[in-house]
């Protein structure tokens, strides 16, 4: 097999196809794993992971899941060795590496892979800005599309430029839900004052999909004290969202102030001659030398996902390393119809739905769910959540109850008109249940 990268994407395949992990489990800990060597020899498998409590989350309870794919696609087992980036960077003097970067990231996400068209010349203009002057030309910078359009892209390309042409500046990059989950250890932990300066004393700070601090009050209020500190202190801010800052509703409004004081750049769905220039692109990178009659038929078929695009090259290209087989009509229809059916919209679980509105609120799930918590801080949670499990879900009034502690239905039912009450008298309550289904939606 000449490529990890592609592999690894025939192994998150087998993960989705065979169903061995719940779609939320493998969002979680699967999808941001980053392959970087295959030792055949050795019978060693090495993986980038975002830090070491997903390394340890990884070892403690996802290692014969990945055991039995490393069998089912290679057919023999490997030792796994999980590295953090910290540990990277000592190790080597690499380019700039992220906690999300995708199988390759590393050396792909830059401004000269980046494919400019109509939908998108704007916000690549203003990025190579930035990373050419950083807290010089824009700051912030608000990004904002629909996903897969390459934000993410240009954000990486801001990072892997700036460590280039200033190796001392300290780039830190993190999603918006991860900037929660490190706030929620750092309190468990005591370490308040490590999270802190972790963030304030970054040079460059990258925030990928910040929309998903809204509604959560202490990530709103570190979050504020830390875009603060570093615009007063001349450091560059880079945020991306799958909205504008006034479509957050449950958005502070002085942290949505302070995201729309800077520069406001949009992403639309690249046209025809772009999505082709994306997949001649992506097939060079990979070594795939595809045919125009079939880069055009891809981009044909999918038209508002780069990320698809790219999606169905590496099936391609993973595929003639299984397979020997060649790419054609038909294999590229075949590639399509498994990409759209892996990245339908997953079903809506209860789960994800208590997860999410847990995240907002922060609460823990398991109270939501239960019976026997009764504290003050969850009532309101577990009011909303019902009322969005009835909202999205085809569940009964008594299955929902008894997904939320066994409650009678007359309970659900109750609760139901009780929201629908609250949102006609508080529009804040309507907001925030309107962007908690957007958040569900978007995972």
């Amino acid at each position: 097999m000449g490529s990890f990268d592609e592999a690894w994407q025939v192994i998150c395949d087998y993960f989705q196809n065979e169903k061995k992990i719940t779609d939320v489990a493998y969002k979680t800990w699967m999808s941001r794993i980053q392959p970087v060597n295959i030792d055949f020899e050795k019978g060693e498998i090495t993986l980038l992971v975002p830090n070491d409590f997903h390394r340890q989350t990884l070892l403690r309870c996802y290692m014969p899941m990945l055991n039995d794919a490393y069998t089912a696609v290679f057919g023999t087992s490997f030792e796994t060795i999980f590295i953090v980036p910290d540990e990277v960077e000592k190790k080597e003097n690499t380019k700039f590496l992220s906690d999300e970067s995708s199988a390759d990231a590393g050396y792909e996400f830059t401004f000269d892979t980046f494919i400019i068209g109509q939908s998108n010349k704007f916000a690549h203009a203003a990025c190579l800005a930035v990373a050419q002057n950083p807290a010089g030309a824009y700051n912030p910078l608000f990004l904002y599309g629909n996903s897969g359009l390459g934000k993410t892209h240009l954000l990486y390309a801001i990072g892997n430029d700036i460590k280039n042409n200033y190796p001392d500046k300290k780039i830190i990059y993190i999603k918006g839900d991860d900037f929660t989950n490190e706030l929620i250890e750092s309190i468990k932990l005591a370490t308040m004052s490590e999270f802190r300066q972790k963030f304030r004393q970054a040079d460059v700070l990258l925030v990928d999909d910040v929309q998903f601090i809204g509604g959560k009050e202490r990530t709103q209020e570190e979050f504020f004290h830390t875009f603060n500190t570093l615009y007063e202190a001349k450091k560059q801010i880079v945020l991306t969202s799958d909205r504008p800052p006034k479509e957050i509703k449950i958005l502070e409004d002085r942290l949505r102030n302070r995201f729309e004081s800077g520069l406001l750049a949009d992403i639309q769905p690249p046209d025809l001659e772009t999505r082709i220039a994306i997949i001649k692109r992506k097939s060079e990178i990979l070594g795939m030398d595809l045919s125009d009659d079939i880069c055009e038929s891809i981009a044909q078929k999918l038209k508002t996902n780069i990320r698809q695009l790219e999606g169905v090259v590496k099936k391609l290209k993973a595929r003639f390393y299984l397979t020997g087989e060649t790419p054609s009509i038909a294999t590229v229809s075949e590639a399509v119809s498994d990409i759209l059916n892996n990245e339908a919209p997953p079903e809506l679980t209860v789960e994800k739905i208590i997860e999410e509105v847990a995240r907002t609120f922060g609460v823990e799930a398991e109270d939501i769910r239960s019976q026997k918590s009764r504290k003050a801080n969850i009532k309101k949670p577990r009011q909303i959540a019902i009322f969005i499990v009835r909202e999205l879900t085809s569940l009964s009034m008594e299955a929902i109850g008894k997904e939320f502690g066994d409650r009678h239905y007359s309970t659900i039912v109750y609760t139901v008109q009780k929201v629908e009450e609250d949102m006609k008298k508080d529009y804040k309550i309507k907001e925030t249940i309107e962007d908690i289904i957007k958040n569900i939606r978007n995972r």
